[in-house]
């Protein structure tokens, strides 16, 4: 019986031999890197081929393969040949005028998403013969989404970062014995009342709403929330008009009798500093105000309290008329008086403008810093090296 052909004699370079064994201590390296190295380190220590299989736990016919092109081509013999088949019919430029095309607009003053079959259309007319699911992977694989368009508001305010610092700066660093109003109103509330009763939730299900609503009228909400306390002044009702604004803030003034008041709201028109020139003269110039700017509610902290008094006291809710949607919006403003909780405003606004050093996001500015090392303790222990 023959002894078969020997087995082809490996030899690597330091080089090499340093790459595939630095390969082999990679824990995310892929799996058959690994075993392919492991076999050319082994070939070239002078192991047989059963020996190899048994230790790499693979096949003799595999550890042949790869001992050969160890053999043949050293470390490079060890990666994937070219695979065969029809080369690709869409060049990498051609890939990329297509995702141009699918980018631009449908029509120049009109339409702006145009369809699959129209962009096709458009490739034809460059010489790009495409299908329509072909055209479709290509998108998928560039995780591109032209059909779908997220919104934005762009301030145009000229001195936007300096309000923003201003604002950011009173919710901060308020100037001693003042109270910080933030103030909004929240028009248009519709009393709504569900013609049906909802059907509840069960396994499986989710709580069925039926389609059908009565409208019984609007209500008009102002709020001023305190950014320390958390407390909030309220009041709810069929207007929001200069004289009800007027009478809300004759309302704050009595909750809040002595010391400066510092009100942070938007720019409407209601809002306009002279026109509460007389209303400040009788309360002894207290009131101070300072505006947002223009394009920019998200400064002001009442926006987020009456965000969540949309969740909690207006979404899936019935009311049978304004009177019953005024009563649980007061109610709802009542019972968080009773817990009062401020909002925590981590945004401290613009610092590298105002010449403070920019903070590192997610570090508190008296956080400790983090401990060194071992080796970071000891300025030597890098020139010396790991020890004996």
């Amino acid at each position: 019986m023959g002894r078969g052909r020997p087995a082809q004699y490996v030899a690597l370079t330091a080089d090499e031999k340093d790459a595939l064994e630095a390969l082999t201590r990679r824990r995310t390296a892929p799996q058959r890197e690994v075993e392919r190295a492991r076999i050319a380190l082994l070939a070239e220590h002078g192991e047989s081929t059963t020996a190899i299989a048994k230790m790499v736990q693979v096949s003799k016919q595999t550890v042949s393969r790869w001992r050969g092109r160890a053999a043949c081509r050293g470390k490079d013999g060890l990666a994937d040949l070219p695979r065969s088949g029809h080369p690709a019919r869409i060049t990498e430029a051609q890939r990329l005028q297509l995702i141009s095309l699918a980018c631009e607009p449908a029509e120049a003053d009109g339409r702006l998403n145009p369809t699959l079959n129209e962009v096709v259309d458009r490739a034809k007319a460059h010489g790009i013969a495409v299908s329509r699911s072909h055209l479709q992977h290509i998108l998928s694989v560039g995780d591109l989404h032209p059909h779908k368009s997220h919104q934005w508001l762009h301030s145009q305010d000229p001195q936007f970062r300096e309000k923003v610092n201003e604002i950011c700066d009173l919710y901060h660093k308020p100037p001693a014995g003042s109270r910080v109003l933030s103030i909004d109103e929240k028009t248009g509330i519709q009393a709504t009342e569900r013609i049906h009763l909802d059907r509840p939730p069960r396994p499986g299900r989710v709580r069925r709403q039926e389609f059908e609503y009565i409208r019984h009228g609007t209500q008009a909400l102002i709020a001023a929330l305190d950014v320390h306390t958390g407390r909030t002044v309220a009041i709810c009702g069929a207007r929001r008009t200069q004289a009800d604004l007027l009478a809300f803030m004759e309302q704050v003034a009595k909750e809040y009798p002595e010391g400066p008041i510092l009100v942070v709201w938007d720019n409407l028109n209601t809002h306009l500093p002279g026109q509460w020139a007389d209303f400040n003269r009788r309360h002894q110039g207290r009131f101070h105000l300072h505006f947002t700017p223009i394009h920019a509610s998200w400064v002001n902290q009442v926006v987020l309290l009456l965000s969540v008094y949309s969740r909690r006291c207006l979404r899936h809710a019935s009311h049978t008329s304004t009177a019953h949607l005024r009563e649980r919006t007061l109610q709802f403003f009542a019972e968080r008086n009773r817990v009062p909780r401020p909002f925590k405003w981590s945004f401290r606004g613009f610092q590298f403008q105002t010449g403070e050093p920019k903070r590192k996001p997610g570090r508190k500015p008296y956080a400790k810093p983090p401990r060194p090392c071992h080796r970071c303790r000891d300025p030597e222990a890098t020139a010396r090296g790991p020890g004996p």
